[in-house]
């Protein structure tokens, strides 16, 4: 029985903790560790990828989409990031020790352990999933645009974060193997917003029907036009909060309600920061999309932006409550549920904003008369 492409890569993956474990026992030197380290976990994989991969569908060489490799090769190092999250958990030892304190100390950090949990198990099965669906001729573009933005996200706080923050001072050579975890989804991002897009096929009397209806009576709509408006505010509120906004307001909350904002690691103030200068821009749009009939976009858009709200709130999240994160900047006992809340519906919105979307998409589809679609049904 032939083994699926996403076995093969499922397969190839598992090898990633043998050989973290081998250079964390054998590579003793810091030099050797930061050159080879890197190419193996990274170059190998690719090279294995490429070949196993072509072997299988070589008589499909001419249609095979360049993100395959990508997420081939991501997948390998999910599992790199789950055995260090393992790790520094106590669940395992022996793998990272070296690399960690040598290489990448930053990743010992809260917010990088979690980090490493969502690609290791969530990012991991996406690839796994889209692999397959490429593979049967299925659209996977739902699940890339997710992924896209998660990625992107991670990316754009963690490296600041890393440079700005407390282990800034203990920069590396292997540090800078983070640098393609940010071109390639930047590159897979713009594949897939430029490629084309498979609209549902809506009668235009349908579409006609819900597009004259005003945002006042349509009830989900508006009660999410006031979520992503509850949205922009907290994001412009915690933005002014680590500029040290001098506000009682603001003081109180960074002291009594979430004091993980003022962590010397830097990733959380970084993160609000992108919330403020990035996301707020793109809440702004989605109540424009909201009350705008034919705005296409907005399917494509919706779900980047819930896959990178997803991630940073997971590594805000669980930052603020690992043990890994001093406790004087940890979620206060008596405030923990006011901020779980506040944190679950900032990330809740922009994900059922993007299902409302996809699954009753008529608002957002470009006018067509009448007549056009009863032609397309007699035609088909």
């Amino acid at each position: 029985m032939e083994l699926p492409v996403e076995g093969c890569v499922f397969l190839l993956s598992l090898i990633s903790p043998a050989v973290l474990y081998a250079l964390n026992k054998v590579v003793k030197e810091p030099v050797m560790m930061l050159t080879l380290g890197p190419a193996v976990l990274y170059i190998v994989p690719y090279i294995m990828s490429f070949l196993v991969l072509n072997l299988l569908s070589l008589q499909y060489w001419e249609d095979i989409d360049p993100l395959l490799y990508v997420f081939a090769v991501f997948s390998f190092t999910c599992l790199v990031g789950l055995t260090n999250a393992l790790e520094q958990d106590g669940f395992i030892s022996g793998y990272m020790g070296f690399y960690l304190k040598k290489g990448e100390p930053h990743l010992s950090a809260a917010y990088a352990v979690m980090m490493n949990y969502w690609e290791g198990v969530l990012h991991f099965l996406l690839f796994l999933i889209m692999i397959h669906r490429m593979f049967r001729g299925k659209s996977y573009r739902s699940m890339a645009l997710f992924w896209a933005g998660s990625s992107i996200a991670h990316q754009i706080v963690f490296l600041p974060g890393v440079f700005i923050g407390k282990y800034g001072s203990n920069i590396g050579p292997a540090f800078w193997r983070n640098i393609p975890f940010l071109l390639l989804p930047i590159w897979g991002a713009f594949l897939l917003f430029s490629g084309s897009r498979e609209l549902p096929i809506i009668p235009a009397d349908k579409v006609a029907s819900v597009q004259s209806r005003s945002l006042l009576y349509r009830p989900v709509d508006l009660f999410l036009s006031l979520l992503l408006l509850a949205a922009m505010a907290f994001s412009v509120f915690r933005g002014v909060v680590v500029l040290d906004c001098p506000l009682d307001t603001c003081f109180n909350y960074i002291y009594q309600y979430e004091p993980y904002l003022k962590d010397p690691v830097a990733f959380p103030r970084i993160t609000m920061l992108v919330y403020l200068f990035y996301a707020l821009p793109l809440l702004a749009a989605f109540i424009y999309g909201l009350s705008t009939p034919g705005c296409s976009w907005m399917l494509d858009w919706t779900t980047f932006f819930a896959g990178a709200i997803a991630q940073t709130q997971w590594c805000h999240i669980g930052g603020s409550l690992h043990s890994r994160t001093p406790f004087t900047y940890r979620v206060p006992a008596d405030k923990w549920l006011t901020v779980m809340i506040l944190n679950g519906l900032f990330v809740a919105t922009p994900i059922i904003l993007a299902f409302r979307c996809r699954l009753s998409s008529a608002f957002f589809m470009p006018a067509v008369t009448k007549g056009q679609t009863n032609e397309e049904k007699k035609n088909n």
